[in-house]
């Protein structure tokens, strides 16, 4: 691994300065090294043992009482579950809004405890209209009809003689950080940014069936209805449904959990999840879009002079550092390594930067592979602190060219007041003398 070295800040309004040299910051040129962080963080693990022996020479290491004894027996069945000890990973609801009924509700994925780009399917998160329907999937059967030659009515069973495809992609709310536009709400990452997750989707491309059927002259237009109690439906772009859209029947290797979909939904990759229909029951051709509740009274933005902006169902380019994050608590100065996620509904992620104080500087992160489009991207970034305080925060940028606003840009805009969607604003944490690290939007 080659030297890397602190960049100034550098203006994102064209991507080819991305790629200018090092640069000096305050006079002095700093380095960081994958050796020199490893050899620090080797001392820091030194200085602790012997610390807490009682000698100079630290004690030799206990044998564990697990070794001194047998193990619980392989379970015969059953599906697996995690370790006792990680039972604090879950998914959980929101912290700001109370609701006094959970069938128009949603939980949210742990993402300071997600290792990787894939979320476990157990901690995917959840959106609901009307509560999680139990569906019999031999009884289950998908219709395709309207402006087409031959309508067709598929059971699963023919669904999943297809040939079928997987694809590496995130799945994004677009109330994803909506509590906390300009004033801090939330206390962690899983709060203000817990409605995102990220699978291996398997299902069958939608253009196939579209093929199949046969679409009219002037059809333009898909409507995706779900067999739940609210069957919410959306307009779906034709041109959008025959480039990638899917009808998902497993996500992470395994078929599709009930609060996801099962046994069959549409997956948009890159689109706001609403979009992607679960529990999918009808897709309708038609040569317009129907302009429903969810795609009038709800899920539009508002703009100036009273305007909203409908069918913004793209996901902007976006990060977040997860590592530390809000709730988390500093062990004192020395090298730590920032930890986050980016992602992009329009292509892959080319660059993250972070900076330590506040967005006066900024500097390149290392992105982990793999990096895929339309999917969540790691990234790392070496960071001595000095005890001082800090403010941190990740900035992406994605293969348009596409540089993620602060929020200031963002409601230069749009009318940020109410229930406003699509914040995809960098965000700040702030760390505390004492290590403590908090929400720092305002």
């Amino acid at each position: 691994m080659t030297e890397k070295q602190i960049l100034q800040p550098i203006s994102r309004s064209s991507p080819e300065k991305y790629s200018e040299g090092m640069a000096r910051e305050e006079g002095a040129l700093k380095t960081t090294t994958r050796r020199s962080f490893l050899t620090g963080a080797a001392s820091a693990v030194a200085a602790a043992t012997v610390a807490s022996t009682t000698g100079a020479v630290a004690s030799p290491l206990e044998v564990q009482p697990s070794s001194k004894s047998m193990g619980r027996t392989t379970v015969p069945q059953g599906y697996g579950m995690p370790s006792k000890y990680e039972g604090h990973v879950t998914r959980n609801r929101t912290d700001v809004y109370v609701n006094k009924q959970n069938y128009s509700d949603w939980s949210m994925t742990p993402i300071q405890h997600q290792h990787g780009i894939v979320t476990p399917n157990g901690l995917i998160f959840e959106r609901h209209h009307a509560g999680i329907p139990d569906i019999d999937p031999d009884t289950h059967e998908l219709v395709i009809h309207g402006m087409v030659r031959q309508p067709m009515r598929y059971t699963m069973d023919n669904l999943m003689r297809y040939p079928s495809i997987s694809r590496f992609h995130f799945m994004e709310c677009s109330g994803n950080g909506l509590t906390d536009w300009l004033a801090v709400k939330s206390k962690t990452v899983q709060q203000t940014h817990g409605l995102l997750s990220c699978s291996q989707f398997t299902g069958v491309p939608v253009s196939w069936l579209l093929d199949e059927v046969g679409l009219e002259s002037g059809a333009k237009w898909l409507l995706f209805e779900g067999a739940d109690g609210s069957a919410h439906a959306r307009s779906i772009p034709l041109d959008k449904a025959l480039d990638d859209v899917m009808l998902v029947f497993a996500s992470g290797g395994e078929m599709l959990r009930p609060e996801n979909g099962y046994p069959l939904r549409a997956f948009i990759p890159g689109w706001e999840g609403n979009t992607s229909v679960k529990w999918l029951r009808r897709i309708k051709v038609s040569d317009q879009p129907w302009h429903l509740r969810s795609e009038t009274a709800r899920y539009t933005d508002p703009m100036p002079e009273g305007k909203f902006r409908q069918f913004s169902m793209e996901m902007e380019c976006k990060s977040v550092i997860t590592n530390p994050s809000g709730g988390m608590q500093m062990q004192g100065p020395g090298l730590y390594e920032l930890q986050g996620f980016a992602w992009s509904g329009n292509g892959t992620i080319k660059a993250v930067d972070i900076t330590t104080d506040g967005g006066r500087t900024w500097r390149t992160a290392d992105l982990e592979g793999p990096v895929l489009n339309k999917c969540l991207t790691r990234f790392r970034y070496r960071w001595n602190w000095d005890g001082g305080p800090a403010k941190i925060a990740s900035r992406a940028v994605d293969s348009t060219g596409y540089v993620q606003p602060t929020v200031a840009e963002l409601a230069a805009n749009r009318r940020i007041a109410g229930f406003v969607q699509h914040h995809n604003g960098i965000f700040p944490w702030a760390i505390d003398t004492n290590g403590e690290v908090r929400n720092a939007i305002a």
